[in-house]
């Protein structure tokens, strides 16, 4: 399998997927560049707006674009599809449209035989075990939790324990925490923004300028950038 999951769409204040274009035209061969893109965790904007917006911000690398829900099929439109890529936005709406076309066996299946998965946000959630570290609203009740399974743990993007002056409400690693001690066998990747995972094969490593985290029950490691985290596959 070969994917990159990526914390946010941003780092820090730079354009919209510009710290991932070097990580993406890295991954994706010459003839992977028409990439099938996934909106369904988009809410407040429109899905063809959606598109076109990842297709804006690729369009230096040579990739087009074309949303999955321009497709008349679009169970037949992910197994024809030289490459991937799920965006962010609200991580519920995106696992239940998933459940809702039957997707979600579809990519896990397509990735596992070898396309290319760019995920960010809500899009590297999903590629997890569940999307039960998810840091979003349930706005919609998916059929299950369960998610496309690409890597063997769960995926907290967004990660962050800042803790606003006056605020009284648990830090992000207190509520990781509350999952861990009720999933005690589960382990989380905590990604903050900018650190992207880069799967090749049975090859995993962080990239980015950031330290990440894994955390499991009773213990936190910190992970260098640039580190091989394979023994977590």
């Amino acid at each position: 399998m070969r994917a990159l999951l990526l914390s946010a769409s941003r780092a820090g204040d730079t354009p919209y997927l510009t710290h991932a274009l070097p990580y993406i035209d890295a991954l994706l061969k010459s003839d992977e560049r028409e990439l099938l893109f996934i909106p369904y965790a988009g809410v407040t904007i429109g899905w063809d707006d959606y598109s076109a917006k990842v297709a804006e911000a690729l369009a230096p690398l040579g990739i087009t674009v074309t949303g999955i829900h321009s497709a008349e099929d679009p169970l037949a439109a992910v197994r024809q599809a030289k490459a991937i890529a799920v965006g962010g936005g609200n991580t519920f709406r995106l696992l239940s449209e998933l459940y809702s076309q039957g997707l979600v066996g579809a990519v896990a299946e397509q990735v596992a035989k070898g396309l290319p998965y760019i995920g960010w946000s809500a899009g590297s959630n999903v590629a997890g075990k569940s999307i039960r570290t998810t840091n979003d609203m349930p706005i919609i009740y998916p059929p299950s939790f369960d998610a496309l399974g690409l890597l063997p743990f769960q995926i907290n993007p967004h990660f962050t324990d800042y803790v606003q002056p006056g605020h009284n409400g648990e830090t992000r690693s207190e509520r990781l925490t509350e999952f861990l001690t009720l999933n005690p066998q589960e382990q989380v990747a905590c990604l903050p923004e900018g650190t992207v995972l880069h799967l090749d094969g049975n090859k995993l490593a962080l990239l980015g300028d950031k330290t990440a985290y894994l955390m499991r029950f009773g213990q936190t490691d910190e992970v260098q950038a640039g580190s091989s985290l394979s023994h977590w596959l």
